[in-house]
């Protein structure tokens, strides 16, 4: 979890994802179209992938748990609730809000 925390921490946006997971690749694409600079951590790939799908699996109590979004270091959740942001318009301002948009 300590790993999780410190990722977190080091950028406004930060999303964890799975590479071949399409419904991640639609959350990682919104927000580039937005002009967001995510970190973006593809659990597949990161060498403590799976410690870390664990940890964030207790934390969101569910699974599968990507892909999974946290803004200005907090957790916003998963696709369902960041569409429903986007859709409410309801993101963009969180994004600015976190400093991770400059216009």
């Amino acid at each position: 979890m300590d790993k999780v925390r410190k990722l977190v921490s080091q950028r406004a946006v930060v999303v964890f994802s799975i590479s071949s997971c399409c419904i991640c690749h639609t959350v990682k694409s919104l927000l580039h179209d937005l002009g967001v600079n995510a970190a973006v951590h593809e659990l597949d790939e990161e060498p403590r992938g799976r410690e870390m799908e664990k940890a964030l699996a207790v934390l969101v109590r569910r699974n599968p748990v990507v892909p999974l979004v946290f803004i200005g270091g907090k957790l916003v959740g998963s696709t369902d609730r960041i569409m429903s942001l986007h859709l409410g318009g309801k993101l963009v301002p969180l994004l600015h809000e976190a400093g991770a948009l400059w216009v």
